[in-house]
């Protein structure tokens, strides 16, 4: 049974960027300004070494030392999600363990997978995620995205939210979202306690919509977000629609054509970070891309492009 008095998480969970310097290592004082920034923003929490922060390019200390500085300089002002996904369960329980016992809100976690073909069945995963809970003792987001590989059917993560009651929030970015997110809510009742949106809040208007209670976009615009959000919460949908309109061309771009290196090319301009370098094998956005994107953004003066002004 849940802890009536727990709170539960929802609204704006950006995704934290990670900087790195020139010469390839990490910014940590522009890591504490990103997250300074995020708060300035107005979110709700903030989470950190997910997909979109590069956290398939850090190494295992690299790992420690971000959640060390950043739930350290958060400090409590808002909550702290951090993405300890690991094909190993007992690498992921690792990861779990060190995030909640430094101040760690929520974790996050895709399935276990490694590859095209290396995956867990329903029982596996289903314990996957139950020592997690076990060994962390704080919600898990469930996430569901394409990136893995790994088809995670409603009634499969119903029956996880009952038997791991920690893992009840659930991050949903694979296609046709919203019309899952739909199913998951009318088929878990109850036990669905946070289904969110994801994929930088490319569906974001339709899955409000359909329930979503929360969205986990980028750092680039979660200010500009913050409208639609809450218009729908109050029942204005045409204002909410109005809002996401205004915003939605500035979402296609990262989605589309930027992907990951948006917020830090807009947070670059906005003197946030002094470098927007991504690890290779990763590359720059090109320069006519990036220059369509700061336009974009301009036209919309996002918090991150005039923060550090």
């Amino acid at each position: 049974m849940r802890n009536a008095k727990a709170p539960i998480y929802r609204g704006l969970f950006p995704v934290a960027p990670t900087p790195f310097t020139d010469s390839g290592d990490l910014d940590l004082e522009g890591q504490r300004r990103v997250l300074d920034c995020m708060i300035d923003q107005g979110v709700d929490g903030i989470c950190i070494l997910a997909n979109y922060s590069e956290q398939f390019l850090l190494s295992d200390q690299e790992r420690d030392i971000l959640v060390e500085l950043c739930l350290s300089h958060v400090a409590g002002r808002k909550p702290v999600m951090v993405t300890c996904s690991h094909f190993s369960t007992q690498i992921a329980v690792q990861r779990a363990r060190y995030a909640a016992e430094r101040g760690a809100s929520l974790l996050m976690l895709m399935p276990p997978y490694h590859g095209a073909s290396l995956k867990a069945d329903e029982g596996a995963m289903i314990g996957h995620f139950g020592r997690v809970a076990d060994a962390a003792g704080i919600p898990i987001m469930v996430q569901d995205a394409p990136l893995s590989g790994v088809t995670l059917t409603v009634p499969f993560l119903v029956r996880l939210a009952c038997e791991v009651s920690l893992a009840r929030y659930f991050k949903i970015e694979v296609p046709f979202a919203a019309a899952k997110l739909r199913s998951l809510i009318e088929l878990g009742g109850e036990v669905i306690i946070g289904p969110f949106d994801g994929e930088e809040a490319i569906t974001m208007m339709a899955d409000l919509d359909a329930g979503a209670s929360g969205t986990m976009s980028s750092a680039l615009l979660p200010d500009l977000l913050r409208p639609v959000l809450d218009h729908h919460k109050a029942g204005d949908r045409q204002e909410a629609a109005l809002a996401y309109a205004r915003v939605l061309p500035l979402i296609n771009c990262e989605s589309r054509q930027c992907g990951l290196r948006a917020a830090k090319s807009v947070m670059a301009e906005g003197d946030v970070i002094k470098c927007e370098a991504v690890r290779h094998p990763l590359e720059q956005i090109h320069p006519a891309t990036r220059a369509g994107l700061i336009e974009l953004a301009r036209e919309l003066n996002p918090l991150a492009l005039r923060w550090g002004h």
